[in-house]
């Protein structure tokens, strides 16, 4: 006991949270933030002057802040959230970040912190015991994305990413299960019906006719063909390496009577073969990694019939201004890490390239940046709306993993350090391409 009273740890506790007191104190004026810090004795500290009442980043352990101060990372940080030593109240991921998301002005206010006052504020906080995050539901170690993935590490990859679970995603997707960008065609459209608005736009785009033959690369959850088949006329057939994907896949196209017009396999596309008039890939050109990108491409061109057209839709990230081996950024390899294993990301303008090279000639290519950052906010939204929901069919840890991935995806795609693209190229230059002198076909 100390002459106060207070054991030894309680004393330490204690200092921690004054040094935390007066480090908020220092920072609070040049911060300016729009939320409030609740530390782990209850106690409520405003990060700025003009706070949204109720909104707070929980701090529920003293040992948190000096296991970020010691050896501050991304990494850490996303498993100290996972584990439920930080948590959000009041609103979401997005809520807390997306005024900073381009606020250079933040910035600036900051730099004005004085260094020296802040460091002898937080010293005490640089010598107290520290919580240590051990790992979260890694695979194996944060991917850098540039290894010669084969068949059985794609399976692998594909299986932890999508069969966390049907009923899981349910929480979040519409009932067509598209997880991926919508197309908002107004300001007011629902998920709903903005996710039907892509599935259409995609057909359009592709100049489906009855009769011709689609192969969706990655097909998920079987949407995009089903609606191809039933609106559209043609005979789909899909590929996936998700156990979980296919069975629902299966299953709703016996549902809807077409499974007679549409098939779905659990398949590698590198060991596909036959002829196909139309090609898609929706969201998995993210997963072959840069270094596979020429042998995709290729393939996909052996796959496609003379005069047929492929549609590749995937997210991309802005090009460096030299041409050189990429570097992973931070949040890059917390994605790879917890989320897309084995997963890397191409800038637009390589893309058109490599598909030139394979021969293909580029017709299209439209940016929805706005619509994905629309998109994976309101995933987000509904996910930690169902909180109670997910945290019982996946656990608590891959909850917060999810709701952080889906809010840092809206944050980075409002910045515009990511983008997504639909690109849509013929099978050669020779001859005339099978599209419409104008693109009002589209928008009809």
């Amino acid at each position: 006991m100390t002459a106060s009273g207070e054991t030894p740890n309680e004393a330490r506790d204690d200092r921690v949270l004054r040094a935390t007191r007066k480090a908020i104190a220092v920072l609070r004026p040049h911060l300016d933030a729009h939320f409030s810090l609740r530390l782990w004795d209850g106690s409520v500290e405003p990060l700025g002057g003009n706070v949204v009442p109720g909104l707070m980043l929980e701090i529920n352990a003293p040992g948190v802040l000096p296991s970020l101060l010691r050896r501050p990372s991304l990494d850490r940080l996303i498993r100290h959230y996972a584990h439920g030593h930080i948590d959000i109240s009041g609103g979401t991921i997005i809520d807390i970040g997306m005024p900073f998301a381009t606020d250079r002005a933040a910035r600036r206010r900051m730099r004005k912190v004085g260094k020296l006052a802040l460091a002898r504020a937080a010293l005490p906080l640089l010598t107290a015991p520290a919580i240590s995050p051990d790992e979260t539901r890694g695979f194996g170690g944060a991917s850098d994305g540039r290894t010669r993935k084969g068949a059985a590490d794609n399976k692998r990859f594909i299986g932890f990413h999508y069969d966390v679970g049907n009923d899981f995603y349910d929480l979040f997707l519409d009932p067509e299960m598209q997880y991926s960008c919508a197309y908002f065609p107004s300001e007011e459209a629902s998920l709903e019906d903005a996710q039907i608005a892509k599935l259409e736009m995609t057909c359009r785009r592709l100049r489906l006719k009855p009769g011709e033959t689609l192969l969706d690369i990655g097909c998920g959850w079987g949407g995009l063909l089903c609606h191809a088949v039933r609106h559209h006329g043609v005979r789909g057939h899909g590929v996936t390496l998700s156990e979980e994907q296919l069975a629902f896949a299966r299953a709703k196209a016996e549902r809807l009577g077409i499974s007679d017009q549409v098939t779905f396999e659990l398949k590698d596309y590198r060991d596909l073969d036959g002829r196909f008039d139309k090609i898609v890939s929706v969201g998995m050109y993210e997963h072959i990694g840069l270094d596979n990108i020429p042998a995709y491409f290729g393939k996909v061109q052996g796959l496609l019939a003379e005069g047929g057209l492929f549609l590749n839709h995937a997210i991309s990230r802005r090009a460096k201004k030299r041409r050189r081996r990429l570097i992973t950024r931070p949040e890059q390899r917390a994605l790879q890490k917890y989320i897309f294993p084995g997963g890397e990301l191409d800038d637009i303008g390589h893309t058109v390239a490599e598909m030139e090279r394979a021969g293909f000639e580029v017709q299209d290519v439209e940016n929805w940046r706005q619509h994905y950052e629309r998109t994976t906010r309101v995933w987000c939204e509904r996910l930690t709306a169902r909180r109670t929901e997910a945290e019982a069919l996946a656990g608590p840890e891959l909850y917060r993993l999810w709701v952080a991935y889906l809010g840092g995806c809206a944050l980075t795609f409002h910045r515009g350090s990511a983008r997504i693209y639909q690109v849509l190229c013929g099978k050669s230059a020779k001859g005339l391409p099978a599209i419409p002198l104008t693109r009002a076909d589209l928008y009809r």
